[in-house]
Protein backbone atom coordinates (compact mmCIF):
# COMPACT_ATOMS: atom_id res chain seq x y z
CA UNK A 1 0.00 0.00 0.00
CA UNK A 2 1.19 3.45 -0.83
CA UNK A 3 2.12 6.62 1.36
CA UNK A 4 -1.39 8.31 0.82
CA UNK A 5 -2.48 4.87 2.54
CA UNK A 6 -0.25 5.07 5.57
CA UNK A 7 -0.78 8.67 5.99
CA UNK A 8 -5.17 7.65 6.38
CA UNK A 9 -4.48 4.50 8.78
CA UNK A 10 -2.55 7.21 10.63
CA UNK A 11 -5.10 9.33 10.55
CA UNK A 12 -7.60 7.36 11.93
CA UNK A 13 -5.86 4.91 14.75
CA UNK A 14 -5.61 8.68 16.36
CA UNK A 15 -9.63 8.78 16.78
CA UNK A 16 -9.53 4.95 18.46
CA UNK A 17 -9.87 4.45 22.60
CA UNK A 18 -8.82 1.88 24.77
CA UNK A 19 -10.36 0.89 28.00
CA UNK A 20 -7.79 -0.79 30.64
CA UNK A 21 -9.19 -4.18 32.30
CA UNK A 22 -12.35 -4.03 30.55
CA UNK A 23 -14.71 -6.24 30.31
CA UNK A 24 -12.59 -7.73 33.06
CA UNK A 25 -9.02 -7.55 34.93
CA UNK A 26 -5.90 -7.82 33.02
CA UNK A 27 -8.08 -6.56 29.33
CA UNK A 28 -7.11 -3.85 27.11
CA UNK A 29 -10.04 -3.05 25.17
CA UNK A 30 -9.89 -1.38 22.06
CA UNK A 31 -12.75 0.69 21.10
CA UNK A 32 -13.99 1.06 17.28
CA UNK A 33 -17.21 3.27 18.58
CA UNK A 34 -15.33 6.07 19.44
CA UNK A 35 -14.03 6.71 16.42
CA UNK A 36 -16.98 5.60 14.32
CA UNK A 37 -19.22 8.44 16.25
CA UNK A 38 -17.89 11.03 13.53
CA UNK A 39 -19.00 11.31 10.19
CA UNK A 40 -15.76 12.40 8.76
CA UNK A 41 -13.62 9.50 9.95
CA UNK A 42 -16.65 6.98 9.23
CA UNK A 43 -16.02 8.22 5.55
CA UNK A 44 -12.09 7.94 6.08
CA UNK A 45 -12.41 4.27 7.46
CA UNK A 46 -14.85 3.13 4.40
CA UNK A 47 -12.29 4.70 2.24
CA UNK A 48 -9.09 3.11 3.10
CA UNK A 49 -11.55 -0.34 3.44
CA UNK A 50 -12.23 0.07 0.08
CA UNK A 51 -8.84 0.31 -1.39
CA UNK A 52 -7.30 -2.36 0.27
CA UNK A 53 -10.53 -4.58 -0.81
CA UNK A 54 -10.19 -3.20 -4.78
CA UNK A 55 -6.00 -3.52 -4.15
CA UNK A 56 -6.21 -7.06 -2.40
CA UNK A 57 -9.49 -8.74 -3.13
CA UNK A 58 -10.47 -7.82 -6.03
CA UNK A 59 -12.74 -10.42 -7.37
CA UNK A 60 -14.44 -10.72 -4.14
CA UNK A 61 -18.30 -11.74 -4.63
CA UNK A 62 -20.14 -11.58 -0.75
CA UNK A 63 -18.70 -10.16 2.21
CA UNK A 64 -19.23 -12.10 5.47
CA UNK A 65 -19.71 -9.87 8.90
CA UNK A 66 -18.87 -11.43 11.86
CA UNK A 67 -20.83 -10.56 15.24
CA UNK A 68 -21.39 -8.44 16.00
CA UNK A 69 -19.21 -5.51 14.79
CA UNK A 70 -18.06 -7.22 11.58
CA UNK A 71 -21.53 -6.29 10.41
CA UNK A 72 -21.23 -2.14 10.96
CA UNK A 73 -18.47 -2.59 7.99
CA UNK A 74 -19.54 -5.64 6.05
CA UNK A 75 -23.32 -4.20 4.71
CA UNK A 76 -21.63 -1.08 3.76
CA UNK A 77 -18.66 -2.54 1.61
CA UNK A 78 -21.30 -4.85 -0.24
CA UNK A 79 -23.32 -2.21 -0.96
CA UNK A 80 -20.40 -0.11 -2.56
CA UNK A 81 -19.20 -2.66 -4.41
CA UNK A 82 -23.01 -4.52 -5.21
CA UNK A 83 -22.61 -8.00 -3.72
CA UNK A 84 -24.10 -9.31 -0.93
CA UNK A 85 -23.32 -9.27 2.62
CA UNK A 86 -23.94 -12.43 4.94
CA UNK A 87 -23.80 -12.19 8.55
CA UNK A 88 -21.84 -14.72 10.35
CA UNK A 89 -23.93 -14.75 14.08
CA UNK A 90 -23.74 -16.59 16.79
CA UNK A 91 -25.73 -19.97 17.30
CA UNK A 92 -29.85 -19.22 17.24
CA UNK A 93 -29.71 -16.24 16.14
CA UNK A 94 -30.52 -16.57 12.30
CA UNK A 95 -33.56 -18.24 11.13
CA UNK A 96 -34.25 -21.29 8.58
CA UNK A 97 -31.39 -23.88 7.98
CA UNK A 98 -28.38 -23.08 9.12
CA UNK A 99 -24.71 -24.95 9.36
CA UNK A 100 -22.93 -24.66 12.21
CA UNK A 101 -19.24 -25.14 13.63
CA UNK A 102 -18.07 -25.02 17.19
CA UNK A 103 -14.88 -23.21 18.08
CA UNK A 104 -12.60 -22.80 21.39
CA UNK A 105 -11.82 -19.05 22.79
CA UNK A 106 -9.63 -18.09 25.63
CA UNK A 107 -11.72 -18.43 28.33
CA UNK A 108 -14.71 -21.12 26.99
CA UNK A 109 -16.20 -21.92 23.19
CA UNK A 110 -19.06 -20.21 21.19
CA UNK A 111 -20.75 -21.45 18.43
CA UNK A 112 -21.11 -19.91 14.93
CA UNK A 113 -23.71 -20.09 12.16
CA UNK A 114 -24.76 -18.81 8.65
CA UNK A 115 -27.68 -19.28 6.69
CA UNK A 116 -27.01 -22.15 4.37
CA UNK A 117 -29.07 -21.53 1.69
CA UNK A 118 -27.09 -18.08 0.69
CA UNK A 119 -23.89 -19.88 0.50
CA UNK A 120 -23.13 -21.23 -3.32
CA UNK A 121 -20.59 -23.53 -4.71
CA UNK A 122 -17.33 -21.78 -5.86
CA UNK A 123 -18.31 -17.91 -4.09
CA UNK A 124 -15.51 -16.00 -3.53
CA UNK A 125 -16.05 -14.58 -0.17
CA UNK A 126 -14.30 -12.23 1.83
CA UNK A 127 -14.32 -12.24 5.81
CA UNK A 128 -14.97 -8.85 7.46
CA UNK A 129 -14.56 -7.45 11.47
CA UNK A 130 -13.56 -4.88 13.44
CA UNK A 131 -10.55 -6.95 15.56
CA UNK A 132 -8.45 -10.38 15.21
CA UNK A 133 -7.20 -11.32 18.76
CA UNK A 134 -7.33 -15.58 18.88
CA UNK A 135 -8.28 -15.96 15.43
CA UNK A 136 -11.60 -18.04 16.45
CA UNK A 137 -13.97 -16.25 14.95
CA UNK A 138 -12.41 -15.83 11.63
CA UNK A 139 -11.14 -19.54 11.42
CA UNK A 140 -14.83 -20.63 12.55
CA UNK A 141 -16.34 -18.43 9.39
CA UNK A 142 -14.05 -19.64 7.38
CA UNK A 143 -14.60 -23.55 8.00
CA UNK A 144 -18.16 -23.12 7.86
CA UNK A 145 -18.05 -21.04 4.28
CA UNK A 146 -16.01 -24.05 2.86
CA UNK A 147 -17.76 -26.36 4.28
CA UNK A 148 -20.60 -25.19 1.55
CA UNK A 149 -17.98 -24.91 -1.06
CA UNK A 150 -17.34 -21.52 -1.15
CA UNK A 151 -13.83 -20.10 -1.39
CA UNK A 152 -12.26 -17.53 0.85
CA UNK A 153 -10.65 -15.33 -0.79
CA UNK A 154 -9.43 -12.92 2.42
CA UNK A 155 -10.00 -11.36 5.71
CA UNK A 156 -10.08 -7.72 6.47
CA UNK A 157 -9.81 -6.53 9.87
CA UNK A 158 -9.86 -3.30 11.16
CA UNK A 159 -7.40 -4.06 13.94
CA UNK A 160 -4.99 -6.61 14.69
CA UNK A 161 -3.72 -7.48 18.51
CA UNK A 162 -0.21 -8.75 17.68
CA UNK A 163 0.82 -9.63 21.14
CA UNK A 164 -1.96 -12.47 20.81
CA UNK A 165 -0.87 -13.97 17.05
CA UNK A 166 -4.24 -14.69 16.53
CA UNK A 167 -3.29 -14.45 12.80
CA UNK A 168 -1.23 -17.43 13.18
CA UNK A 169 -4.04 -19.79 13.99
CA UNK A 170 -5.79 -18.74 11.05
CA UNK A 171 -5.47 -21.32 8.25
CA UNK A 172 -2.13 -20.29 5.71
CA UNK A 173 -3.90 -20.37 2.31
CA UNK A 174 -6.55 -17.51 3.77
CA UNK A 175 -4.94 -13.77 3.46
CA UNK A 176 -4.90 -11.37 6.28
CA UNK A 177 -4.91 -7.70 5.90
CA UNK A 178 -5.11 -5.64 9.19
CA UNK A 179 -5.02 -1.86 9.14
CA UNK A 180 -3.80 -1.41 12.28
CA UNK A 181 -1.41 -3.37 14.34
CA UNK A 182 -1.73 -2.90 18.03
Amino acid sequence: MNEEYHRKVSEFKKKLKSYENYPKPGILFWDIFAALSDGPTCKLLQSIIMEVVKTKFPDVQAVIGLESRGFLFSFSLAAELGIGCIPARKKGKLPGEVISYKYDLEYGSDILEIQKDVIRPGLKCLIVDDLIATGGSITAAAKLLQSCGAQVVGCLVVMEIEAIKGKDNIPENIPVHSLIQL
